[in-house]
C-alpha cells in the first residue's frame, strides 16, 4: 500500500529539506533546501568542495544528514532507506569498477547486487553495452580501458536496473572530449525517456547544456537557485571581461570601479576581472586609464554573460576558483 507521503509527492522526485552534515567547525552541507521534479535534469554547479557531493551522499543514503532529511518519491532517506535507495542509480566521482574483471562482469557483479537475475539480467546487460558503446570491448578487462571507456562501463552501471532517479557525481573529471560529449548525451537520453537526473559539476558550460534547472553552491548553501534563464538576469545584460595586465593592477583597480558601466572588479595574480553593461564603450576608457598609470593590458578576453558571472557576482570570485 502507498503511503500517504509517497501520495503527497505528486509530480516530484526528489524533495530535500533542512539538509546539514558538519565536521567540527565545518559546514559542509548547511541547511539546504530543494526540489527536483520528475523526469527533468537537476544540475547542482559549484566549485571544488562546495558541499555538492557531500550532499549527493547523503541523499543517496551513503551516510545520514546531521539534520533535516531528503524524500525519493516520497521515501524517506532516513526512515525508510532501502526503499528510497531502491529508486537510486548512482555514478560516484571515483570509478568503481573491478580492473580485473571484463566490462561484461562487471556490469553482472552489478546486475546481481540489484537483484536482477538469469535472462532478464543477461538481456539488461546486452542492453547496456550496446548503449554504451562497449559491446565490442565487453570482456576487455577493464584495469586496460582508457578514462572514458571506464567512465561508460560506470554510468551503465548506474542505469543497468532502470531506475526512475540517477545521480552523477562529476562524471566528465578527468576524461577525454570524446567521452565527454557521449557522456553529456547519455544524460539528455535518460531525461528524454522520463528519467529524473540529479548532476553535480563545476562546469558551468554544462550545467547550462543540460539542466532544467540550477542550483548554485558554495561554503555549504544553495546561494541561487532557477533555470539558467532566471540566474542570468541576476547579473542583467553585463558581459564579463578578464584582462591580463603587465604589471601589478591594484592602484588602478579603484579608478576602474568608478568608470561608468562597471559593476565589479576583481584582481586574481595578474589577471583583473570586471562585469560591465557595454564592454564596447567601457574598454576604451579602462585602456586609457591603464595608459595613465604606465601599464599595459597585454590581453582581452570578453564573455557574454554566462552562471561564472553569475558566480562571480554572487561571491566575488571565478568559479573555479
Amino acid at each position: 500500500m502507498m503511503s500517504k507521503e509517497v501520495g503527497m509527492q505528486n509530480g516530484l522526485a526528489v524533495k530535500v529539506r533542512g539538509l546539514k552534515k558538519y565536521y567540527d567547525e565545518i559546514k559542509a552541507v548547511d541547511d539546504i533546501d530543494f526540489t527536483i521534479r520528475k523526469g527533468e535534469i537537476f544540475s547542482l554547479l559549484g566549485p571544488n568542495g562546495a558541499g555538492k557531493t557531500t550532499t549527493i551522499n547523503m541523499i543517496a543514503g551513503l551516510f545520514p544528514p546531521d539534520a533535516g532529511d531528503a524524500l525519493l518519491l516520497g521515501y524517506s532517506i532516513t526512515k525508510e532507506p532501502l526503499k528510497a535507495k531502491a529508486k537510486l542509480g548512482v555514478v560516484p566521482q571515483e570509478v568503481a569498477l573491478y580492473d580485473d574483471l571484463s566490462a561484461r562482469e562487471n556490469l553482472t557483479f552489478w546486475g546481481k547486487m540489484y537483484g536482477l537475475r538469469g535472462s532478464k539480467l543477461s538481456k539488461r546487460v546486452d542492453a547496456v553495452l550496446k548503449v554504451v558503446g562497449l559491446t565490442k570491448r565487453q570482456k576487455g578487462k577493464v584495469g586496460k580501458f582508457s578514462g572514458g571507456m571506464k567512465r561508460r562501463v560506470n554510468v551503465g552501471i548506474a542505469f543497468l536496473h532502470l531506475p526512475e532517479i540517477i545521480i552523477m557525481d562529476e562524471p566528465t573529471v578527468g576524461i577525454d572530449p570524446q567521452s565527454r560529449r557521449y557522456i553529456l548525451d547519455k544524460v539528455l537520453d535518460l531525461k528524454n525517456q522520463g528519467t529524473t537526473v540529479l548532476y553535480t559539476t563545476h562546469y558551468m558550460e554544462e550545467a547550462q547544456e543540460l539542466s532544467d534547472h540550477i542550483a548554485i553552491m558554495d561554503h555549504g548553501k544553495i546561494i541561487a537557485y532557477g533555470t539558467n534563464e532566471e540566474l542570468l538576469k541576476l547579473v542583467g545584460e553585463q558581459t564579463r571581461v578578464d584582462l591580463t595586465l603587465s604589471a601589478d593592477g591594484s592602484k588602478i583597480l579603484h579608478q576602474w570601479e568608478k568608470v561608468k558601466g562597471v559593476s565589479r572588479v576583481k584582481q586574481q595574480d595578474e589577471v583583473v576581472t570586471l562585469l560591465m553593461d557595454d564592454s564596447n564603450l567601457v574598454l576604451p576608457r579602462l585602456f586609457e586609464t591603464a595608459n595613465q598609470q604606465h601599464i599595459r593590458i597585454t590581453s582581452v578576453d570578453i564573455q557574454e554573460p554566462n552562471l561564472e558571472a553569475v558566480f562571480l557576482h554572487l561571491t566575488g570570485r571565478a568559479l573555479r576558483n
